[in-house]
């Protein structure tokens, strides 16, 4: 069974702002026979949301 948890926080030093992601994830394989792999590969994009104008 794979399980990913992903939680993300804003972290404000000074003027800069800080996005922490922490992924926490559990891959299981299991053969009786042959070959098996588990991967904990994370693949992650970030999206910055576009500014509001103000009229």
């Amino acid at each position: 069974m794979n399980r990913t948890v992903v939680k993300t926080f804003k972290h404000k030093v000074g003027k800069n702002q800080f996005v922490i992601i922490k992924i926490f994830q559990k891959a299981i394989s299991k053969v009786r026979h042959g070959n098996a792999l588990a991967s904990n590969a994370v693949n992650v994009k970030i999206f910055k949301k576009p500014k509001l104008r103000k009229v």
